[in-house]
């Protein structure tokens, strides 16, 4: 069986960046790296993957496979990854039978790896404008504390992601489902539904956003397309998270359990109170 002939396009995995932790300090750490990446099929825009790009051509193939869209490696004769566009051209053989049918309904799924919307949501980039918002290291233990003590169906079954919406430290709405996405949504439309209940937030009492899963750019330009400008999340973030958030002003905040925490971006929006830190760890 012949083989579709691939690149080997890399790219690096992770960036070094400058974040603040719960003593005041600031370090250096690695976050892992997020790319957009186009996938073409005989020159037909097909989906947009978000991937850290350590294999893209084998990612590509994977998703034509898992799609059902090729039958077998034999019906492409190749995958062409150029990083500097982000795209993956693919060229079959004899073509793909039906494919504007059989793409026209694509599901976007709860998995962790694409972002078949990350397009549409770029272009409204630019037009965000985020509300005057401040958050203290206080309140801050006080969103991780009413989180530590939630009642949730990842405590008693795990396998689900969560999400919460707060007004300072008073929870206002948390939401769990199988994908971190879904759990998003839900508190948009609830906030679409409810937005006057909102008016009331002030820079001291700030919306924010809190999630169990990682900052993805797709997270990061939902929060401020909902007008929030502080994310908290228990996981971290990925470059490409980081590089929307800095461009949009948008504070954050990774790693936060107990009393620990990472600011990533936004630091003038968190007001730090070192001495509630505790004593650091002793290293050996």
């Amino acid at each position: 069986m012949s083989r579709p002939v691939l690149t080997t396009a890399r790219a690096p995995l992770t960036r070094s960046v400058q974040v603040v932790n719960e003593h005041g300090e600031t370090e250096s750490i690695s976050i892992p790296a997020e790319r957009s990446l186009t996938v073409y099929v005989d020159k037909r825009e097909l989906v947009t993957l978000m991937t850290l790009g350590a294999h893209p051509e084998w990612l590509v193939l994977g998703y034509l496979r898992n799609q059902r869209l090729v039958e077998s490696p034999a019906a492409v004769e190749s995958v062409t990854v150029d990083w500097e566009v982000g795209a993956a051209a693919v060229k079959t053989i004899d073509g793909i039978d039906r494919i504007e049918e059989r793409t026209a309904h694509r599901v976007v799924t709860t998995g962790c790896g694409q972002g078949t919307v990350f397009g549409q949501l770029m272009e409204d980039v630019e037009s965000v404008a985020l509300p005057d918002a401040r958050l203290t290291q206080a309140q801050l233990y006080g969103i991780v504390n009413a989180i530590r003590l939630q009642e949730s169906t990842y405590k008693s079954a795990g396998s689900v992601h969560g999400c919460a919406l707060f007004r300072g430290e008073q929870m206002l709405l948390f939401v769990e489902d199988v994908g971190r996405h879904n759990a998003i949504d839900t508190i948009a439309g609830w906030m679409w539904l409810h937005g006057q209940e909102h008016a009331s937030a002030t820079p001291r009492e700030p919306l924010v956003f809190y999630t169990t899963g990682r900052l993805t750019s797709e997270m990061v330009i939902k929060s401020a397309q909902m007008g929030v400008a502080i994310v908290v999340s228990r996981s971290g973030t990925t470059q490409m998270g980081f590089e929307i958030a800095e461009r949009l002003g948008l504070c954050t905040i990774g790693r936060a359990t107990n009393r620990h925490f990472i600011c990533y971006t936004g630091k003038d929006r968190l007001q730090l109170q070192t001495e509630l830190a505790g004593a650091r760890p002793r290293t050996a």
